[in-house]
């Protein structure tokens, strides 16, 4: 008994070592003078948590792992406020018939160990790709390679050949991240790779500590970045039980806020506040293969009819946010189409499509509190319509692996991903599900529809693109009108700073989250 609370006190002791060890310059090295030099390091602290090591193999799917693992590898292309940029390419060419890529790399660009990265590295990344997909594979549709072939034309020129023309290929090619080969060639199985080696990139940051059962990281800035020079020095994610009290107290730089405390930060010269795009958000999956009957177009209209999207953004968004589109693209999307069918909450509506029909239906969610009071507005304006609901909460982890597998009747899910380019419209009603897709992109089980697609197929080749924004357009009409699933809402929200710390936040054109764009943090004119 002795040596069991002697090793409680122990670990406790540890604990609180390795948290000042993250934490403790948070406070007392954030000086920055009046000509704008820092006097000390600048140390930003941000939310911890833990989202998997951040290599292309082994990070969490969702944003959060996705973003740790882009700050330490770079792109041939970087996701700008406007659209995409030159990142490790300097320039491209594109064929006339959209089969052809030329990229040109930029020079003197090191790994974080110091050697020098060439084309080589990019024709061997595509192609160790091919047989070791990453978490996000963007070299591929609908599950398949784009890819014909890669040819290194001299050490800085790369010769790319796809199957055909697609609209969506320049972004996919260069969101893909780019690997060491003088490493990654020697590694068989790149889910296990878990060494130091394995997260060296040429990104401006190098991973320094990672501690999973914490959730915690620390980050440094790559002193031979080959691009903007980094504005920070450290970078750490810390554990932490309420970010706002955390943001108050100094723990963190940055965080979210609602609007019934927004009050507290607007006006007051020691903060900014900035309102996020409305580019993530909930929707409910029906699942049709394990309920038939969800098939039927007029139930899935009662479905809509009974949900009030209004009284969700009131009572759960607290008004931080919009309702969701029928047609799927969020009103902040560049084409978002405002002249689709639109579900306002009528129950005489819903019950007259329900024929005095009786249902019921079992609804999977997350544990987070929002999840659960939607639930609990879901529960009772459904009822009222004659659809009763069983609630079933897990966590998120089990919510996704459930959504994946689809393990469910009905899901309640969140997620970003909302302003990705047009082609998720595809992504999420007419393709088939794979088992390596995000929570974003999971296609709606049992549902198939060929109109819908049909506009998918087309919108895919159409390389003019006000063309494809017409058919992108169509295809938000008649996706409302079958409402395959339902689009509660999208959050804007706020997040609040500090400007004398920090104020190098950027937003990314497609993205909703300033922390998860690396150009925050770099000094890019």
């Amino acid at each position: 008994m002795f040596w069991r609370i002697k090793n409680i006190i122990i670990a406790i002791v540890l604990a609180g070592l390795m948290l000042t060890e993250i934490a403790g310059c948070s406070n007392s090295e954030r000086t920055v003078n009046k000509d704008n030099e820092s006097s000390k390091p600048v140390v930003i602290s941000l939310e911890g948590g833990d989202w998997g090591y951040p290599t292309p193999f082994s990070h969490y799917s969702r944003g959060p792992g996705v973003f740790k693992m882009t700050l330490i590898f770079d792109s041939l292309l970087e996701r700008g406020e406007k659209g995409y940029i030159p990142w490790l390419a300097e320039k491209w060419d594109i064929s006339k018939d959209g089969l052809e890529y030329t990229f040109t790399l930029k020079e003197n660009v090191k790994w974080h160990d110091g050697e020098p990265m060439t084309a080589e590295d990019v024709k061997f990344s595509f192609e160790y790709f091919a047989k070791h997909p990453p978490v996000s594979n963007d070299l591929t549709v609908d599950g398949k390679s784009f890819i014909k072939s890669v040819e290194v034309v001299d050490a800085k020129t790369v010769h790319i050949k796809v199957e055909k023309p697609l609209a969506i290929i320049l972004g996919k090619i260069g969101n893909a991240r780019i690997i060491p080969k003088h490493i990654w060639e020697k590694v068989d199985d790149p889910r296990k790779f878990n060494t130091p080696e394995a997260v060296i990139g040429t990104g401006p940051f190098v991973l320094k500590d990672y501690r999973k059962e914490q959730g915690a990281y620390k980050y440094e800035a790559f002193k031979d970045f080959w691009g903007p020079k980094p504005k920070v020095d450290i970078l750490q994610f810390i554990p932490v039980s309420d970010s706002v009290l955390a943001f108050d107290k100094g723990e963190i730089d940055i965080t979210g806020i609602t609007p019934d405390i927004l009050s507290k930060y607007e006006g007051n010269r020691e903060y900014k506040v900035m309102k996020n795009p409305a580019f993530w958000g909930y929707r409910l999956i029906f699942n049709m293969e394990k309920r038939a009957e969800l098939k039927d177009k007029e139930i899935r209209k009662a479905f809509a009819y009974a949900i009030d999207k209004n009284e969700l953004v009131e009572k759960v968004a607290r008004k931080a946010a919009v309702p969701g589109s029928a047609g799927y693209l969020p009103v902040d999307h560049i084409w978002y189409n405002k002249g689709v069918k639109n579900y306002q909450f009528n129950i005489d509506k819903a019950k007259a499509l329900l024929k005095g029909r009786k249902m019921s239906f079992n609804l999977l969610i997350g544990n987070s509190n929002a999840e659960i009071r939607i639930a609990e507005l879901l529960k009772i304006s459904l009822a009222k319509a004659g659809i009763e609901i069983n609630v079933k909460s897990v966590d998120m982890k089990t919510r996704d692996a459930a959504v994946k597998k689809g393990n469910y009747e009905i899901v309640l899910t969140g997620h970003g991903g909302w302003g990705n380019d047009a082609d998720l419209l595809r992504t999420m009603y007419a393709k088939e599900k794979t088992s390596n897709q995000s929570p974003s992109a999971d296609g709606i089980p049992g549902y198939s529809n060929e109109q819908i697609n049909e506009l998918c197929k087309l919108q895919l080749i159409e390389m003019d693109p006000a063309k494809r924004k017409d058919i992108i357009f169509k295809l938000q009409e008649l996706i409302a009108e079958e409402i395959p699933q339902i689009p509660l809402y999208n959050t804007t929200g706020y997040i609040v700073y500090r400007p004398y710390k920090y104020d190098g936040w950027k937003y990314m054109f497609d993205h909703h989250e300033v922390t998860h764009n690396k150009l925050s943090y770099l000094d890019v004119k």
